[in-house]
Order: C-alpha cells, then sequence, then structure tokens
C-alpha cells in the first residue's frame, strides 16, 4: 500500500545521517492525533496503534522506529519504509555564565530558530519561538530586525522542547513554557493551538498544564479571546503609556491595535477565578522609564486584574537604547507599588550568549559572537 497516496508529498528529498529521505517519507512528528490515526487506518492496524506511535514520539523521545518496542518488527519495518523521525537538521547550545543554555536549531529548510533554558531557584523555564523572525518591527528587540522568514510548523514548535528536554538529561525538569521568544505567536495562532494541544495531552502528548504556559503578544487585540479557551496564562508586552511613543517603540501592531483598543480587549477578556493577565513593559533609559510614565501607566491599568513584569533593556549590537539605572528601575516599581499594583522585574539571564529578553536573532555565527563557554551540536 502507498502511504503517500492519501497524504501527498510533504518535502524534498534529502540526506541526512539517518539514511536518504524522500517525499515519500512521512515526518511522523508532522502529525497531529487525526492525522496520526489517518496514517494507521491506512495501514491496516488496530486504532489503538495511534496512541502508542504518539506515545513513543512525546514521551519515548524517541528517534527510530526501531524503539517502539511495543510494536511488531514487521510494524516497525514498515513504518520505516515509509515514515521518519525528523526534528530538523542539527542544533546547537550555547552556555551562559548563568547557566542559561541558547539552543539554536537548525531546521530541515536550513532556517534557524532559537529557543532558551532559564533556571531558577525551584522551576526550569523553557522560552519558545512561534516564527522564524518576526512579522512585527519593534525597536527595541533584536527579533524585529530580521523581518518574518515564515512561521513555525506545530512540530517544529514542538521539537524546541523534545530538544531542550535531552539537554536538562536526568537533571530537573521543564517546568514552565513560555512563548516569548522569537516572533508573534498570535500571528501563527492554528500552528500554536495544535502545539499547545500536544503539550498539554495527558495521554500520549508532554502532559503540561496549562497554568505552566503563557503565551506574550505584542498586542494583537482581535485576538486575545481566541487564547481564553486553551486555559493559558496571557501576557501582553506593553512597553509605552501613550499611542505617540507606541507608535515609535512598535509602529506595526500600535497602528493596527491602538492603546484604547488593547486595553479594552483586554478588559473585557474572559479571566478565570484567580488568574491575572501579566502585563510587560521593558524599560528604556530616557524613553519610557520616568515616574511620570508610570504614574500614566498604573491609570491605564486601573480596574485590570494584572501583574506588571518590568524587564530592564538587554542591548545588543546596533540598538539604540539603553538599559536604565539600578535606581530608575527602582523607583519605576516603587511608583506603580504604591498604586497598588503587584510589580516584579524580571532578572536578565543569558546576555552574554545573547539569550536574553529581546535579544533572539541571528548574530550567533561561527567566530563571531561572544559566546566562548559551551556548544553541543547533536544531529537531530
Amino acid at each position: 500500500m502507498l502511504v503517500t497516496s492519501f497524504f501527498g508529498v510533504l518535502g524534498s528529498t534529502y540526506m541526512t545521517s539517518r539514511g536518504t529521505f524522500t517525499p515519500d517519507h512521512i515526518n511522523l512528528l508532522a502529525l497531529d492525533e487525526p492525522g496520526m490515526a489517518r496514517l494507521v487506518s491506512s495501514f491496516g492496524w488496530p486504532k489503538y496503534r495511534t496512541h502508542q506511535i504518539l506515545r513513543w514520539l512525546y514521551r519515548g523521545r524517541v528517534r527510530t522506529m526501531s524503539q517502539m518496542t511495543d510494536l511488531s518488527r514487521e510494524e516497525r519495518d514498515l513504518l520505516s519504509t515509509s515514515c521518519r523521525i525528523s526534528r530538523g537538521r542539527e542544533y546547537r547550545v550555547y552556555t551562559s555564565l548563568d547557566h542559561t543554555k541558547k539552543i539554536v536549531l537548525t531546521l530541515s529548510d536550513g532556517l534557524t530558530v532559537e529557543s532558551v533554558l532559564i533556571p531558577d531557584e525551584d522551576r526550569l523555564t523553557l522560552c519558545l519561538s512561534s516564527q522564524v523572525g518576526c512579522t512585527l518591527d519593534c525597536r527595541f528587540c533584536l527579533t524585529g530586525t530580521m523581518g518574518l522568514a515564515r512561521n513555525l510548523k506545530p512540530h517544529e514548535i514542538l521539537t524546541q522542547v523534545l530538544i531542550a528536554q535531552e539537554c536538562c538529561g536526568d537533571g530537573a525538569p521543564i517546568t514552565n513554557l513560555v512563548f516569548m521568544g522569537m516572533g508573534e505567536p498570535l500571528a501563527n495562532l492554528d500552528a500554536l493551538k495544535d502545539s499547545i494541544a500536544r503539550l498539554t495531552n495527558t495521554k500520549w502528548g508532554l502532559g503540561f498544564s496549562p497554568r505552566r504556559i503563557t503565551i506574550s503578544t505584542a498586542g494583537l487585540a482581535n485576538r486575545l479571546n481566541d487564547i481564553a479557551p486553551l486555559g493559558v496564562n496571557l501576557a501582553i508586552s506593553l512597553n509605552a503609556t501613550t499611542d505617540q511613543l507606541r507608535n515609535q517603540l512598535m509602529p506595526a501592531v500600535n497602528r493596527l491595535h491602538s492603546l484604547r483598543r488593547l486595553l479594552d480587549a483586554c478588559r473585557s477578556y474572559p479571566l478565570s477565578p484567580h488568574r491575572r493577565l501579566t502585563f510587560e513593559y521593558v524599560l528604556l533609559a530616557g524613553v519610557n522609564d520616568s515616574e511620570e510614565e508610570a504614574l500614566r501607566l498604573s491609570k491605564l491599568l486601573r480596574g485590570i486584574r494584572c501583574k506588571v513584569n518590568l524587564i530592564p533593556f538587554n542591548p545588543f549590537p546596533g540598538s539604540l537604547f539603553q538599559s536604565p539605572t539600578e535606581e530608575a528601575i527602582a523607583l519605576f516599581q516603587a511608583v506603580l507599588r504604591g498604586t497598588g499594583l503587584d510589580v516584579f522585574v524580571r532578572k536578565s539571564r543569558g546576555r552574554d550568549v545573547l539569550g536574553a529578553c529581546g535579544q533572539l536573532g541571528n548574530l550567533i555565527t561561527e567566530g563571531s559572537r561572544p559566546v566562548t563557554l559551551t556548544q553541543i551540536e547533536s544531529r537531530c
């Protein structure tokens, strides 16, 4: 039986360390649950094989069909003749002095995407990317200077998690996932929903609690309500208290969704009991870090169940902005707290490997970077 007659052409012929693959080789990681069920059905196998294979992919993190030991040898051989398990070409890990790990994944088409493992006292957070580059042009973000190459597919988002789990080894497990890496998640909504379904599936998926997942948006107001049914946390990148300033800092998104429209959408967002929105505010020295800005911010957020994360700007080559002083950060936080808001300053992590907030992009290349510590190359 030709499985490709059902699925069609899924990719180009290419060579890997695991052999020669043609368009007839279906990447099992690219299939969602219904797609896997159709594949199983096309082989004439019982339905329960669907969840068996999915469990091996996501919980077993297998790389070959031979590792699926509860399938018969004949079934594994049949899978091998028509399918593959491909996570991309390779990945590299850059380890910071503070033990943050920046993972640079080369996808099957040669493009690269970055994710970051951030250790803390009682948690290990993985910062995920949703696009190669970004459709927006926020001035304080390196990714915004790249433009958009393309959206990531659901399995490419999941691959970042699978690889990060390998990097953890037998150490502490990943506790939190944040979509705060490269790209605007709500601009890739279908893939985002699919990936979260696989991340939170408790039968065969990775089993993350939605409460441990946060999606950050630059402010696509018309898509906020699409996030509510997912049960995850929502963070909004605000960064200015007037449309005039926000148009300068975040021109693409603010011209589509003004501050008023965005905050109206936040006020009408269907928050579950005991949940609240997060507002992220990148502090730029002499631009948006004054006491007056803090007072205006508190007025904008009045009546919204929320907390505020202050993010001191993380410099990158070519940026014109600077990070504020410790005194300016503390004053901004104190003013907001004085109005009754819960306010936290996010500690910068992984700066020396360009892994901090706003530093993800395409600057790490062989032989030219501030990275001098750990590099690990691995086949995908």
